[in-house]
């Protein structure tokens, strides 16, 4: 059965909802795209009007500027797999094969048939591996904070570490090894690509590299 996917991001993120219009969703599928060809750094509404054929003033109507643009992207990216954790864990018993199957969620492209959506879901994820810190690691993380515009990524980290104590009790340190699986994820994957040298991927695939080096990190750490 076919289903589409549509997510509720926090409304202090944007101007005007980008789900409500047609206009609004290409908005985000176009800025997928287009932050996936060029980077965040070259990106502008300047550039993302002509990619679209209207007029920069039509995207500040909703979004004051390319930071709560990408703010945006990222709060669907997190909601998503929270979403795909719930529905791939479900049907597994074990609690380390959970984990497996987590660490693989964030390794590897994500599934496309699990639920339509206008935006294609590899280049979202190409585009956390490599701008998602660019949200949080600036200086007015603390306001921006203020307004939980971070909650799907917390609460992600949140259902991950349930996860963890779940599978060892006794473990201290269960949300920060969440997020240190989600982030090393990125990073590794990042790395793997472009600067090789940081990591040991020497010839396995680099999604199966950085999946089997977090399965080991996880589960040692848990042992």
């Amino acid at each position: 059965m076919d289903y589409s996917l549509s997510f509720k991001v926090n409304e202090n993120i944007y101007l005007r909802d980008p789900e409500g219009t047609e206009l609004g969703k290409q908005i985000i599928k176009h800025a997928i795209e287009l932050i996936h060809e060029i980077g965040f750094e070259h990106f502008t509404f300047k550039k993302l009007a002509i990619e679209m054929n209207t007029t920069e003033a039509s995207i500040y109507r909703y979004f004051t500027n390319k930071h709560r643009l990408l703010l945006y992207i990222l709060n669907w990216y997190w909601s998503y797999m929270e979403y795909l954790v719930v529905v791939q864990l479900e049907p597994i018993q074990d609690l380390r094969a959970k984990l497996e199957r987590v660490v693989e969620l964030f390794t590897h492209e994500l599934p496309e048939r699990l639920g339509q959506s206008d935006y294609n879901k590899n280049h979202l994820h190409q585009i956390v591996i490599s701008e998602s810190s660019k949200v949080y690691l600036v200086k007015e993380v603390k306001e921006i904070n203020e307004n939980e515009v971070f909650k799907p990524y917390k609460d992600l980290c949140a259902r991950i570490s349930e996860l963890i104590k779940a599978y060892q009790p006794n473990y201290p340190y269960p949300h920060s090894l969440s997020t240190t699986l989600i982030e090393t994820a990125h990073s590794q994957l990042f790395f793997s690509t472009h600067l090789p040298k940081l990591t040991d991927v020497q010839d396995l695939p680099k999604p199966s590299f950085v999946e089997q080096y977090l399965k080991d990190l996880v589960f040692k750490a848990l042992a």
